[in-house]
């Protein structure tokens, strides 16, 4: 499935909804995960996985493995990357408000936008990139049908996105705002699915 896929999304796709991890995930890798939606149509789905981070690589390593020769920003300024999902991991995709839009970025909706050039990491080390943004590297992607039938297992809840919660650094609490904006209260939630 590629982005430009999404551009033949239809009606009952979820393209920039949010994912929620059910706690009945049998893979460890989408434990208490919440992904954004980048695309979703008949050809499979896309997304990146908001609320974990690679710890093996900073933003400064990554400008410098490939050559960005802007300044880096302060560690402290410095975005922290993300874990999008564990298909193509050392591609990278930058997740932001459409205050930046470079003539690569994809439109998600009226609020998010999708860019996956070395461009916007050079204005981002610039200072002159999204106000808002969320780097990752990888993603997590599902083949025709696939996610559709895991949604009908009830492995995932899906729900609007946000920009509070997609952009949010507070990384240990986003699966349970996730799961409040459903009105859920996570110490009800058993993890035998489909059992009373």
């Amino acid at each position: 499935m590629t982005l430009e896929d999404s551009e033949k999304d239809g009606e009952g796709y979820l393209t920039g909804q949010i994912l929620i991890a059910m706690p009945s995930m049998s893979d460890p890798r989408f434990a208490r995960s919440v992904i954004f939606l980048c695309a979703h149509n008949a050809e499979g789905a896309m997304g990146l996985v908001l609320n974990r981070l690679l710890d093996s690589i900073t933003f400064k390593d990554l400008l410098e493995e490939l050559k960005v020769e802007e300044e880096p920003l302060a560690e402290e300024s410095a975005p922290a990357i993300h874990f999008g999902g564990p298909v193509e991991t050392g591609r990278g995709f930058v997740l932001h408000s459409v205050d930046y839009v470079g003539p690569d970025s994809m439109p998600l909706s009226g609020t998010f936008a999708l860019t996956a050039t070395v461009d916007i990491l050079k204005a981002i080390a610039a200072g002159n990139g999204p106000q808002r943004h969320l780097l990752a590297l990888g993603y997590a992607g599902w083949g025709p049908g696939q996610l559709d039938g895991e949604l009908q297992e009830n492995a995932w809840l899906s729900v609007d996105a946000d920009p509070e919660l997609v952009f949010s650094v507070d990384l240990t609490e986003k699966w349970d705002r996730a799961l409040a904006k459903l009105g859920i209260d996570v110490s009800l939630l058993s993890s035998d699915a489909g059992h009373a």
